[in-house]
């Protein structure tokens, strides 16, 4: 059936697209993909074949800020470690050894400020956090003003500042392990990273360093590298990590919205159409 594919749509980044896919679909016309990443695309090569992509961006930002922000209570009041104690046979814990750390009043570094995270940056405001943010191009005075939030030019400037660190950007050649060593000794001793964009954003090596020695306080991690990480990774043992399975996107309405979404990139593109969410290879 192969002459017969005109379209693929991409689920939890399976079927693989490689060259020899690509060859043996001649007719193939567009990938739609089930959410708003696309580093598990080559790009430039499913463009050679003179196939157009797109994504769902539409569909994830809500949910995927809803998982940032779930990541940052959850590490704030510790909430793995006390539902722990909870169902323990003992019940036998020091209260000086499960305080947490509060959310009202702190400040929120956004790293990424696109649909995900000006979403983030509306629900910090209604915990009446203060919002920075770094982006490559700074948002609208009003947008800023919707969110009481600053604009950090220089990342180092965010990371003194924040309590909390969500990461929320795309990975890209320059945003590959966009925080390492040096970043992290930037940010307070008592400084929680989240990140629920891509695994390779952060050096994980840096990542455990600095929560073995307290150069940070915690993190939060709704993704990792690889996925799911092999079981004996030091992550996996740290008290002061707390780790979801990329579960970012995944609600029942979000998934049917993206499915939506895909279907209609995927009729633009056979009906000859401009493609709502269409991705152009950089």
């Amino acid at each position: 059936v192969s002459k017969k594919i005109q379209a693929i749509y991409l689920w939890w980044h399976k079927p693989v697209i490689d060259q020899e896919l690509l060859q043996s679909l001649p007719n193939l016309k567009v990938i739609a993909n089930s959410g708003v990443g696309m580093d598990h695309l080559d790009l430039k090569l499913v463009a050679s074949f003179g196939v157009k992509m797109a994504n769902a961006p539409r569909a994830v930002s809500s949910s995927t800020a809803d998982t940032g922000m779930a990541l940052l209570l959850a590490s704030a009041r510790r909430l793995v470690e006390v539902r722990n104690i909870a169902i323990s046979p003992s019940m036998e814990y020091c209260e000086a050894d499960i305080l947490g750390v509060k959310v009202a009043g702190a400040t929120l570094g956004i790293i990424g400020m696109g649909s995900i995270g000006y979403k983030i940056a509306l629900r910090a405001k209604a915990f009446e956090m203060n919002i920075l943010y770094h982006n490559r191009t700074r948002r609208k005075v009003q947008e800023e003003q919707a969110v009481s939030a600053t604009y950090c030019k220089k990342i180092d400037s965010l990371l003194q500042q924040a309590d909390f660190v969500m990461v929320a950007v795309s990975l890209t050649p320059q945003t590959h392990k966009l925080i390492g060593k040096r970043e992290l000794e930037l940010m307070k001793p008592g400084a929680t990273l989240i990140n629920i964009s891509r695994g390779a954003v952060v050096d994980q090596e840096a990542l455990v360093a600095a929560l073995q020695t307290g150069v940070i306080r915690a993190a939060a991690l709704d993704v990792t590298y690889p996925e799911p990480l092999l079981r004996d990774h030091p992550l996996l043992k740290l008290k002061n990590v707390i780790i979801t399975p990329h579960v970012g996107i995944k609600t029942d309405k979000a998934t049917y919205m993206i499915t939506e979404e895909a279907v209609e990139n995927i009729l633009a593109a056979l009906n000859g159409l401009p493609i709502p969410n269409e991705v152009l290879p950089s």
